[in-house]
């Protein structure tokens, strides 16, 4: 028997072969060729497959988003066999006599250099266009498979850890856990995991290494093992969890269409968490009542140039009417720090965490907020939408914002484009400062929605990211609770609610003290909503205390 001991960071016993992810590479250099015609015939193949495959993505997304959305696709395919772009790369590839790839990667970098030079601002948006379908033809001629996963049968997929963008790209249907050597429970690859209620386990260390590939394994996200060649005993042991866990699931299924009320009568909001439109689907199969945080990074992770208005517009628009009225707050552009756009330029800093990130991105470059700010607003005429600024520092900052907005409306107005002017306005609150300022914050808006990684990131100078900081991370520590109960103090006195969307939300062991500090809303990942809910109505929350709030 093989044991390989990690930590736990989302819950959940599988049984699958290991899969590691290969990352490619696309420094692709130039080689001379004998057999020219041979690499022209793969180009050809190529870009025949690409094509299929971008139609294929239409029909998809005509089916879920409807003929706008469609269209996209359709248009990337005809490019595939676009005379111009076609002759480019045959050009290259008999004046260099060389490989395929290098081909197509140079005849696509011209293409869109020369598109990003027009003075027209919708040919220089086809820059991006041309970009994307030069990179699936590149991985057809690669083999790189689309999804990231070349396997028939859903994995176990190991990897160090995953970038935001490389969990993007996945094929969640194949994925049964996720196995890192590295990575931490605040990281995107563990949060994508508890969002789709996915086991994983991160920290495995050298011990899960490439020669494993393909063997059979156990994975248990609960105790952090993963387990080779089990013995009798510990497959029964497996066997009779994931039995267990079977049953859970069916108990849960049971709160389906239940309220959130305590014994005693108190309501409280159980929302989700998302990190894209197709996360919606996990929302409506456990039940949340809204979506607590939308990360609209998404939309600029997997982008190789600034997503346009009306590319993000049709996201928000599928999520809001999606979710039939129910409130859905999109979170405005949260990059910098751990997640890095490389079209942004941003320069690197000794500390990211503290740099230029989230909402001073958005303030210093005020085109790309508006362009988002439009979407959002013209999404708010489909749906309950609320918008919500990250990492909130100063009162002036949320008057800066909302200067764009009031901006954003007006131009809406005068154009005829419908919109809701009523749409919330809310803050994350995840820095002491906006802590300190918070009376005067909830004056300027609508509700509170509370960053618990951050907040505890900055409140005990921990690097979140950090694995090996064990103990010293502490969501528990009191004065984090502490920053909690003065955020919702503040919010409350001036007539606002306030909610948590940090991991921190799902954590049963602190729902009384939630409850007891006034929590009006807690976000969660969707497969945490039906524990949570059973976990409420089990409450009492007039006997709740604030204990945990003492040293």
């Amino acid at each position: 028997m093989v044991l390989i001991q990690g930590k736990g960071v989302s819950k959940g016993v599988v049984r699958g072969p290991l899969y590691f992810f290969q990352r490619p590479n696309y420094d692709i250099p130039k080689t001379k060729v004998a057999d020219l015609d041979a690499e022209k015939a793969r180009v050809v193949e190529a870009r025949e497959k690409s094509s299929a495959q971008l139609y294929v993505l239409a029909d998809k997304c005509r089916e879920e988003a409807g003929e706008e959305s469609a269209v996209l696709f359709e248009t990337h395919a005809m490019f595939c066999d676009d005379d111009d772009y076609v002759e480019a790369i045959e050009t290259m590839l008999n004046d260099e006599s060389c490989n395929a790839e290098y081909a197509v990667k140079e005849a696509g970098e011209q293409f869109a250099a020369m598109f990003a030079a027009m003075d027209d601002a919708y040919m220089r948006a086809r820059s991006a266009d041309v970009k994307d379908v030069t990179q699936r033809i590149l991985n057809n001629l690669m083999g790189i498979a689309e999804g990231g996963i070349d396997s028939e049968e859903p994995v176990i997929l190991c990897a160090d850890d995953l970038a935001p963008s490389e969990t993007l790209q996945l094929d969640k249907s194949k994925i049964l856990g996720f196995a890192l050597t590295a990575g931490s429970s605040n990281g995107h690859t563990a949060i994508l995991a508890r969002t789709m209620g996915i086991p994983a386990i991160c920290g495995l260390g050298a011990e899960l290494k490439e020669t494993l590939q393909g063997r059979m394994a156990y994975l248990d996200g609960e105790t952090g093992k993963v387990v080779l060649d089990p013995d009798n005993l510990t497959i029964q042991t497996f066997k009779d969890k994931m039995e267990k866990q079977k049953k859970f699931k069916e108990l849960m299924a049971e709160m389906k269409g239940k309220e959130d009320v305590t014994l005693d009568g108190r309501h409280i909001n159980v929302y989700c968490n998302i990190g894209n439109p197709d996360d919606v689907t996990a929302v409506k199969n456990n039940d949340g009542q809204g979506i607590g945080l939308f990360r609209s990074e998404f939309l600029y992770l997997a982008e190789t140039d600034y997503p346009s208005e009306e590319k993000q517009f049709q996201a928000y628009k599928k999520v809001a009417a999606a979710m039939d009225g129910k409130r859905v707050i999109i979170r405005t552009l949260d990059i910098g720090a751990d997640k890095q756009v490389e079209y942004f330029h941003l320069k690197k800093e000794e500390n990211p965490a503290m740099g230029v990130r989230a909402i001073r991105i958005c303030l210093n470059n005020p085109d790309v907020f508006r362009t988002q700010l439009r979407a959002l607003y013209r999404a708010s005429a489909y749906g309950k939408v609320a918008i919500m600024f990250p990492m909130i520092t100063s009162v002036w900052e949320v008057k800066e914002c909302k200067r764009a907005c009031e901006k954003v409306m007006a131009e809406l107005k005068a154009e005829g484009i419908p919109f809701n002017e009523e749409t919330e306005i809310g803050i994350m609150i995840e820095t002491p400062a906006s802590i300190f300022v918070a009376p005067e914050l909830a004056e300027e808006v609508d509700f509170f929605s509370v960053g618990t990684n951050d907040l505890t990131q900055y409140t005990l100078a921990c690097d979140r990211q950090a694995n090996d900081l064990g103990k010293f991370f502490d969501a528990h520590h009191p004065a984090v609770l502490r920053a909690l109960k003065m955020a919702a103090d503040a919010a409350h006195e001036k007539g606002k609610w306030i909610g948590i969307c940090g991991e921190l939300g799902a954590d049963l062991s602190l729902l009384e003290t939630f409850l007891a500090i006034g929590i009006d809303e807690l976000s969660v990942s969707p497969s945490a909503v039906l524990p949570l809910r059973d976990a409420i109505r089990k409450s009492i929350a007039k006997t709740c205390t604030l204990d945990a709030l003492k040293c």
